[in-house]
């Protein structure tokens, strides 16, 4: 079963276009180096709330280190942005009921 990760952080606002730029890098690698493409969003109503989007991520836990190592080489802890991971996996739709 695969799951996205959603990843989500405050960027101050005067260092914005760097973050921006080594986020996009870091995507661009990290969808070269696991088939996983990302998204970069903000929030509508906060611009200071961003948040990576990963979908269809066979292996969450190989993924994550990935990611974490990337993050790392682009030196994005440098901008406090502190990021917080969240998981989720497809939910099913519950089987109808048998009327027999």
């Amino acid at each position: 079963m695969t799951a996205s990760l959603y990843v989500y952080f405050k960027v101050p606002a005067g260092v914005a276009d760097e973050v921006a730029r080594r986020l996009f890098a870091l995507q661009r690698r990290l969808a070269a180096e696991t088939g996983v493409a990302g998204r970069l969003c903000r929030r509508r109503d906060d611009e200071s709330t961003w948040m990576e989007v990963y979908e269809g991520v066979a292996d969450p836990d190989g993924f994550a280190a990935h990611r974490d190592a990337l993050w790392r080489d682009a030196d994005l802890d440098g901008f406090a942005l502190a990021p917080h991971l969240e998981w989720f996996a497809p939910l099913a739709a519950p089987r109808a009921p048998d009327r027999r």
